[in-house]
């Protein structure tokens, strides 16, 4: 399913200030674009937030990657290829210009020790500086990797980020969702062949 938040309606103003119902939380698989000045929220582990400026439009947009690669089901945004096209077309749609356009990425830790694969965190990260220099979109700042969890608040009218490290009582429940999330989805992937990982 597609999780696009159509936001460019709502009425806020100011940058990181704005009150609670002008900051919008992101899970992973949502992807959220706005012309105004709203402030995009989210929670990571090994999850990557790739968040897009135009700063001529003075918008912009973040998504919440789970996997890395892509799947054959186009409404499949938790996967990297299907979220930065959703992200990238959906802020042209709203006026961006995609030769303008600066991204900040973040997350990519390895909070899943328990798994017996590549890194899921340096797998998201690895993905998304390559979609991101393959496509011509500068990566102007990023805070990638490492084993601890980060908030993300990025201000779509500003392009500013603020990254606060996760305290260590937190933790736990991200290792929680994403080991759930990313079992049910890598071994649905795996049986139907719809997944591709870089």
């Amino acid at each position: 399913m597609i999780r696009i938040r159509n936001i460019s309606s709502q009425r806020a103003q100011g940058g990181n200030r704005l009150p609670p119902d002008h900051r919008i939380y992101l899970y992973a698989g949502d992807v959220a674009t706005s012309t105004r000045p709203v402030v995009l929220c989210t929670l990571l582990g090994s999850c990557v937030a790739v968040c897009l400026y135009d700063p001529v439009l003075r918008g912009g947009g973040m998504n919440h990657i789970l996997l890395p690669g892509s799947s054959l089901d186009s409404d499949s945004s938790r996967y990297g290829v299907n979220a930065m096209e959703l992200l990238i077309n959906d802020l042209m749609k709203k006026g961006g210009d995609r030769r303008r356009f600066v991204a900040k990425a973040f997350g990519g830790a390895n909070v899943l020790p328990g798994l017996k694969t590549a890194l899921i965190g340096d797998m998201n990260s690895s993905f998304v500086r390559g979609f991101l220099e393959v496509e011509g979109i500068p990566l102007v700042a990023e805070r990638m990797g490492g084993t601890s969890g980060i908030n993300v608040h990025f201000s779509t009218g500003t392009g500013e980020a603020l990254i606060r490290a996760v305290d260590g009582s937190r933790l736990p429940k991200i290792v929680r969702a994403e080991s759930t999330y990313w079992r049910s989805h890598i071994d649905d992937a795996r049986r139907s062949g719809e997944i591709t990982l870089f």
